[in-house]
């Protein structure tokens, strides 16, 4: 594919004014970031924090792309620093406090700040300024009580008012961009933040200059577990007998964690004759929690597929799997890179802002994979697409060398020992 122009994808977004300072003024706190320093301000390395008793606040909310890269890095820096506090902040009753209490942390609501579309003529952007304002004195309430040494925000309705919290109160702050170009909320954020983490090398130019970190999207310490593929297989189809053949090929479609209608109703009209006329396909199909009711009473039982409505145990489905076909949502993406896996990738029209065309694109430039449109997609062009794939195996191995090349499995320690370093420096909070 054609070299793709990142800059060409970089956002449209205003440049905010930037007030000079005189240079007398200015104190280096680190390579990343520079901060005023004023009379008011504590720099003696009296202040500086004993990073065994870190207490850091996360941000994250929506969907798993935000929520899991979140739950990583804790996970990671519980690793590093076994006494660490973690506090997640999220919406009450959504996807993020289901997750974050399933994963062992600790949770507290406060209310989201949705952003409609179009922005100028959603008439539900007209209460805009008073639920930001609500939510913000909200989380301001909430980091004043748990006094943290570090906010990380990963997106989401939810992080921008409690990383807008933070830098009002002084607390140091970090956000991580999951995707290849940034959204409008992370984008402004930026501009408040000690440090920004990003995936990919062609986001660096979207963001403030000399802010960002290339560390990639963090994958859960789960993903990274060493289980054989043939182990992974027969966790799906146990009663199989040649699940586990070389000549054996798992087909792994992902409908997304809600489901994505399109991808489901082209896979419906395909995956009965595929598996009839190939004894060497297996299929496990996440369908999404709103569309497995529907599928599955259209969907005839087979004993290569597995159809589930979400995947608990995502690490053994790609492990598993020979192809992926799935959205083009971030964290997916990079999940796919982190394994290595060759993919199919259909793009959502519905997401703000384009992100995931974006992420197709980036992807099929660093990895070789397959995009389809949703204009284009149908039960015919996703079939040939899978079985010219399957029967390619020199294609194949080129494209898993490719992805394995693009990705950082590394990104969550790495983004730990950043913040650790960023953290044990002298802070400058301000007691509001």
């Amino acid at each position: 594919m054609t070299t793709i122009s990142y800059l060409f994808l970089t956002p449209k977004l205003p440049i905010l004014p930037i007030h000079k300072i005189p240079p007398s003024n200015l104190k280096i706190l680190s390579c990343l970031s520079l901060k005023q320093s004023t009379d008011q301000t504590v720099t003696s390395q009296d202040n500086a924090v004993s990073v065994e008793n870190l207490r850091v606040v996360f941000a994250a909310g929506g969907t798993g792309g935000h929520i899991y890269p979140a739950v990583a890095i804790a996970d990671e820096l519980k690793l590093a620093k076994p006494k660490s506090r973690i506090l997640f902040l999220g919406t009450p009753n959504s996807m993020e406090s289901a997750a974050i209490t399933s994963a062992g942390y600790d949770f507290e609501p406060i209310p989201a700040v949705r952003l409609g579309r179009p922005i100028l003529l959603s008439p539900q952007n007209l209460f805009l300024p008073y639920r930001l304002f609500k939510s913000t004195i909200q989380s301001l309430a909430k980091l004043r009580a748990f006094d943290p040494h570090v906010v990380v925000g990963t997106g989401g309705y939810v992080s921008f008012p409690t990383c807008l919290a933070a830098a009002i109160r002084g607390v140091k702050l970090v956000i991580q961009e999951q995707n290849s170009v940034p959204g409008l909320a992370n984008w402004v954020i930026s501009h408040l933040s000690d440090v920004v983490f990003v995936a990919f090398n062609s986001t660096v130019d979207c963001f403030p200059k000399g802010k960002c970190v290339v560390s990639g999207n963090p994958v859960r310490l789960s993903s990274k577990k060493a289980v054989s593929k043939a182990s992974a297989r027969l966790r799906f189809f146990p009663r199989s007998e040649t699940v586990g053949d070389e000549e054996a090929k798992v087909v792994l479609v992902l409908g997304g964690s809600l489901g994505a209608n399109a991808v489901n109703i082209a896979v419906l009209n395909l995956y009965y004759q595929m598996l009839m006329e190939s004894e060497k396909v297996f299929v496990i199909w996440q369908t999404g929690v709103q569309a497995f009711n529907e599928m599955e009473s259209l969907v005839k039982n087979h004993p290569r597929l597995h159809l589930t409505p979400f995947m608990h145990s995502m690490d053994l489905a790609y492990l598993a799997a020979d192809l992926v076909i799935s959205r083009a949502g971030a964290m997916t993406c990079y999940e796919i890179l982190a394994h290595g896996k060759p993919s199919i990738l259909i793009p959502s029209p519905n997401v703000a802002e384009g992100h995931q065309f974006k992420n197709a694109s980036l992807m099929a430039d660093l990895a070789d994979a397959r995009v389809i449109s949703e204009d284009e997609l149908d039960s015919t062009t996703l079939k040939n697409a899978i079985e010219e794939l399957l029967g390619n195996e020199k294609k194949m191995a080129d494209m898993s060398e490719r992805a394995l090349k693009a990705a950082k499995p590394n990104a969550s320690a790495e983004i730990v020992q950043h913040i650790l370093s960023l953290v044990d420096l002298p802070t400058s909070k301000k007691q509001l």
